[in-house]
């Protein structure tokens, strides 16, 4: 993980959706991204800030018989924490395995221009 070396989506809002290799039952899901001391600004307001995970069968598809999209939990980036952050998702209403998860970043920690995402990981079996 280095500086400037991330997934850099424009503003504070963005998406992104990982295919998993194969269905996963997801049980958490970390993300990273560098320190302060790292950033050669000292600063890390391109950090996200508040990320919504969602899981379906079939992706971003935009097919009408598409598979709706189930909401797995809502949690907060912190910034004054450990830069690796794993959040336990709420799946034990979903007995089943999942193919697809969708990280939407609904804001970040003050940067206007661009948010950054340097690790995504996805825990399950």
């Amino acid at each position: 993980v280095f500086p400037g070396n991330c997934w850099a989506f424009k503003g504070h809002q963005g998406q992104v959706v990982i295919k998993l290799p194969a269905r996963v039952y997801v049980t958490a899901v970390t993300v990273q991204h560098i320190t302060k001391d790292a950033s050669p600004s000292g600063t890390i307001f391109s950090a996200p800030k508040d990320i919504a995970v969602f899981v379906s069968l079939l992706g971003a598809s935009v097919d009408t018989d598409r598979e709706e999209e189930t909401l797995l939990g809502m949690f907060t980036y912190n910034v004054e924490k450990n830069p690796v952050q794993t959040f336990p998702l709420k799946n034990m209403l979903l007995p089943r395995a999942f193919s697809h998860v969708k990280l939407l970043v609904k804001s970040n920690w003050g940067n206007p221009w661009y948010t950054c995402i340097y690790r995504v990981k996805v825990h399950g079996k």
